[in-house]
C-alpha cells in the first residue's frame, strides 16, 4: 500500500491509500493511530510529507562507499543524529538556502524508515513488526557548520528549516519485504549523482531500529533515515553544492520520486 498524506481541492487535510496520481481512498483516522482504508475517495490537490515526525533520527557513515569516499572507518556503532522537527518539507515544495548557510549545502538522499507502533528496546529479529513502511528523505545538509563552523556542528548543519524533505508516500512494509535491496539515486537537473544500492549498509534497518530504540521510545511515526551512499557533493571535484534554481529528485525503487525545487531564503 502506498500511504499519503494530501490535501483535496477543498484545502481539507487527508491520510490515503493512493490509488493513481489523482485519487486516493481515505482512511477513518490517521494510519499511526490504527486508522483503516474506507472507500470513499477524493481528488489529490496538494501532496505533503507522508506523516509529520515527532522525532527524526538519522544515521552517518552508513554506506560502506561512503565512509571509504570521505576517508573514514566503518564505525562501530551506528553514528546517530536528529534534525529538528521543523526541518520537514513537503514534496514538491522548495529548499530553502538560508542565510546562515547559504553556499556549501548538500543532498544526500537516503531510505527512510517510518515507525508504526510505539518502539522501545526492540530486539533485531522483532525489528520490522514496528515499521509502518519506508519512504524517501533528502538528508539536506550545510556543511559549513557540519564540517567546520563551530566544532563539527550535525545537528545546526542539518537541521534548517526546509532541510528534510520527506515523500513522496510510504509504502508499507508488505510491498517491500526487504528494505536492504534498493536502488537509490540523486538526479540534479538531469543529472545523476549518487546510484546505488542499500545492500551497501554497514547496519541493516532491523539494526538500526533496535539500536536507536534502546533506551529510548519511538512514538509511531517517528523516522529513522538510514544514511546516505558515496557521490556528495561536498566530496566531487569540483565540489557540487546546491544552488538557487536546481531541481532535486531523490528516488528509491519501490518508493518513487521525491522532487523539490531550490530557491534563496526571503
Amino acid at each position: 500500500m502506498r500511504i499519503i498524506r494530501f490535501v483535496d481541492r477543498k484545502g481539507r487535510e487527508h491520510f490515503g491509500a493512493q490509488v493513481d496520481e489523482t485519487t486516493a481512498r481515505l482512511f477513518d483516522r490517521s494510519p499511526l493511530d490504527g486508522g483503516t482504508v474506507t472507500g470513499a475517495t477524493e481528488p489529490i490537490a496538494t501532496l505533503l510529507a507522508p506523516c509529520q515526525p515527532p522525532a527524526i533520527f538519522a544515521i552517518g557513515l552508513n554506506y560502506r562507499r561512503h565512509a571509504q569516499e570521505v576517508k573514514a572507518g566503518a564505525p562501530e556503532f551506528p553514528v546517530v543524529f536528529l534534525k529538528a522537527p521543523g526541518s520537514l518539507q513537503h514534496p514538491n515544495a522548495p529548499i530553502v538556502l538560508p542565510h546562515a548557510e547559504p553556499i556549501e549545502v548538500d543532498y544526500e538522499v537516503e531510505l527512510t524508515v517510518v515507525i508504526g507502533r510505539t518502539a522501545k528496546n526492540v530486539p533485531r529479529g522483532r525489528a520490522l513488526e514496528y515499521v509502518l513502511g519506508y519512504t524517501c528523505a533528502n538528508d539536506v545538509s550545510g556543511r559549513r557548520w557540519q564540517i567546520r563552523q563551530g566544532g563539527t556542528q550535525w545537528c545546526r548543519g542539518k537541521s534548517f528549516d526546509t532541510f528534510c524533505p520527506l515523500g513522496p508516500a510510504i509504502v508499507t512494509t508488505d510491498d517491500i519485504p526487504d528494505p536492504n535491496t534498493l536502488g537509490l539515486r540523486t538526479i540534479i537537473n538531469g543529472e545523476t549523482l549518487q546510484d546505488w544500492n542499500t545492500d551497501d549498509m554497514i547496519f541493516d534497518v532491523p539494526s538500526l531500529v533496535s539500536f536507536v530504540s534502546e533506551g529510548t521510545t519511538l512514538a509511531p511515526g517517528t523516522v529513522i533515515l538510514t544514511g546516505t551512499p558515496h557521490g556528495v557533493g561536498f566530496m566531487r571535484r569540483p565540489k557540487r553544492f546546491l544552488k538557487v534554481g536546481d531541481r532535486v529528485v531523490v528516488e528509491i525503487d519501490k518508493i518513487g520520486r521525491l522532487e523539490n525545487p531550490v530557491a534563496a531564503e526571503g
